[in-house]
């Protein structure tokens, strides 16, 4: 497995890559961390002390507080500065993303308006499109909401019925259709809409303005958590839509719908850090303050254990996040040199990442569900009353396991654009794998006398890496056509491959900061239990694979080169966790 620096989405499932090209969040900058503090400042500001007015659904109000937002420019950092916003790479995007997910409902409402609700004009729209709407949106002048689910048309959403016809004098389109779970759609003022024109099979993109003759807003849907966003249905009656107001080609809105919702994974997993610190901070200073058995529970071993998993998954979930963030700002500046027009660089480069965006919106929204879990039962009964954050926490957690399209089926797009990826020629997945499988007797766990930490971490993500590529070729190869069909076998050769990704990435990111700042012997207490817990993780996914779909003696060898491949030293995880629970409590905030 040879270097690389940047690699294509996927292909770290066979190359190896070097610490130092990668980014961690400890290199932000002066300005992105001033960027950062603005958000934080805003939610104490603006957001915070509005909390229990949202949660009953102030529309009007929740309007303001974005509009606010727009004034302060932070609804323009991923615009370019010809339309009123700041230009900020994605990296940048994500820091923002990520900061305004402690703001509960409101990070809802701000991230639809900034993402889904904005992006699809700012890529696919043309420049007068974007002069009219993009500049407006960018300051807050308008709200934008997103409309491509239906009833009928959830995570198939190409099935949708809402339909479009050209008018007798061609200069509009006539809508008519229902939409339902629109985050914003209470109070937008333009809606990016797909319907299918005519008879076509694919859906087309539209710009709709909400106060246009026609267009009927439902009331708000009373929901689970996010209470204080505004979700609703929408109702276009013949409502005459100009021509211009069509979003890129007749036909493209499938694909626009796509691209934005990798997009919508990648910066809801940059969000979920946000809302997983806050839980943190929220709960190690409630177990700093709360007596049992006339002792702080801070004190106690299973308290403790706890605390040290919500920031072990915490901390290696973002290293993840703000490595490929680098990666789709590499190959956004090399379309841009190429001479791409900005919006077709940024999608391009942003869709290019599906296996990582997948995987990211996945295992990130798995992980905040975890911590508010948590959060919740160190709390006690205190968890459970309304009085509490962690309560909001725990009920606005639930729906990021279904945005952006649900977990399964994200699951599933982690291995199909992996395979298919490589078998485009993208990289060689099958060829090194094949060649594992024809030499099953000869696999050894490749360890070497004498090794350093890092580089015994490492051997065993490459030996982590060997058994993914195992799993996928063995069940490729005993499935055959019916591969995608058995979806239990490919969530557990997802499952591999999401633990695979995540180890690798804490593993570089706590390399480099030791080349940084030395060594940081927490850092490690959490990379040592990350790889131990990853190690059986993989094992058992591996061995669910491998028998649901092989038999007898095949199978036995190919389940003794996973163990064989899954070794690793043992590690006294109790005093790590322990001594990772230990800083959190001292410092009585997340501060990792």
């Amino acid at each position: 497995m040879e270097s690389t620096v940047n690699l294509k989405s996927g292909e770290f499932l066979v190359k190896d890559v070097d610490a130092n090209s990668i980014f961690i969040p400890e290199e932000f900058n002066e300005e992105q961390r001033m960027i950062a503090q603005t958000c934080r400042d805003f939610l104490e500001a603006e957001v915070y002390p509005n909390l229990e007015k949202t949660e009953k659904g102030d529309r009007v109000l929740m309007k303001s507080i974005l509009k606010k937002a727009g004034e302060l420019g932070m609804l323009g950092v991923a615009i370019p500065e010809q339309y009123n916003g700041f230009g900020q790479n994605f990296t940048t995007q994500m820091l923002v993303a990520e900061t305004t997910g402690a703001g509960y409902s409101f990070s809802v409402a701000y991230m639809c308006h900034c993402g889904i609700g904005t992006m699809p004009i700012m890529y696919y729209g043309n420049e007068n499109q974007r002069e009219k709407y993009v500049s407006r949106l960018a300051t807050g002048e308008l709200i934008g909401a997103y409309c491509l689910t239906e009833p009928g048309a959830g995570s198939d959403a190409n099935s949708g019925k809402t339909n479009a016809k050209l008018s007798e004098d061609g200069k509009h389109y006539i809508l008519n259709g229902q939409k339902m779970w629109i985050t914003n759609g209470g109070f937008s003022d333009t809606q990016v809409v797909f319907a299918k024109i005519d008879t076509d099979r694919i859906l087309s993109a539209f710009i709709v303005e909400s106060s246009w003759p026609g267009v009927v807003i439902g009331p708000d849907e009373h929901k689970m958590g996010i209470k204080g966003s505004s979700t609703t249905q929408i109702y276009y009656n013949d409502v005459k839509v100009p021509v211009e107001n069509m979003i890129g080609a007749r036909g493209e809105g499938f694909r626009i719908a796509l691209s934005i919702l990798h997009m919508g994974r990648m910066k809801l997993g940059a969000n979920v850090i946000g809302a997983a610190k806050q839980t943190i901070s929220d709960t190690v200073k409630y177990s700093n303050e709360r007596k049992q058995f006339n002792s702080l529970i801070s004190t106690f071993g299973s308290i403790k254990h706890k605390l040290a998993q919500m920031v072990i998954k915490a901390f290696a979930h973002e290293s993840a996040i703000y490595r490929v963030s680098q990666d789709v700002d590499i190959l956004l500046d090399k379309y841009k040199t190429e001479g791409c027009d900005y919006g077709k660089a940024a999608i391009d480069a942003i869709s290019h990442y599906a296996v990582e965006d997948a995987i990211l919106k996945v295992y990130g929204s798995e992980m905040l569900d975890y911590v508010v879990d948590e959060g919740v039962q160190v709390h006690g009964g205190m968890g459970y009353s309304a009085e509490m954050n962690v309560d909001k926490g725990y009920r606005d957690s639930r729906i990021n396991r279904i945005f952006e399209g649900t977990n399964e089926i994200n699951r599933l797009l982690v291995v199909e654009s992996a395979t298919k990826r490589a078998l485009k020629g993208e990289y060689d997945l099958f060829g090194p794998a094949e060649a594992l499988y024809n030499n099953l007797d000869a696999i050894n766990d490749s360890a070497k006398a004498g090794e350093n930490y890092f580089e015994q971490k490492l051997r065993y993500i490459k030996n982590y890496k060997k058994a993914v590529m195992l799993a996928i070729y063995s069940a490729n190869k005993a499935l055959g056509k019916k591969f995608m069909n058995e979806q239990e076998v490919v969530n557990n050769l997802s499952n591999m491959i999401m633990d695979l990704y995540i180890a690798e990435s804490l593993a570089l990111r706590i390399q480099k900061l030791e080349g940084l700042k030395g060594v940081n012997s927490v850092n490690r207490d959490i990379l040592d239990v990350f790889i131990y817990d990853a190690a059986s993780n993989i094992r058992k996914n591996a061995k669910d694979a491998i028998y649901s779909s092989i038999e007898g003696e095949e199978a036995e060898k190919l389940n003794k080169a996973m163990k064989t491949l899954t070794h690793v030293a043992g590690v006294n995880v109790k005093d790590a966790r322990r001594r990772i629970a230990d800083k959190l409590i001292a410092d009585n905030v997340y501060k990792f």
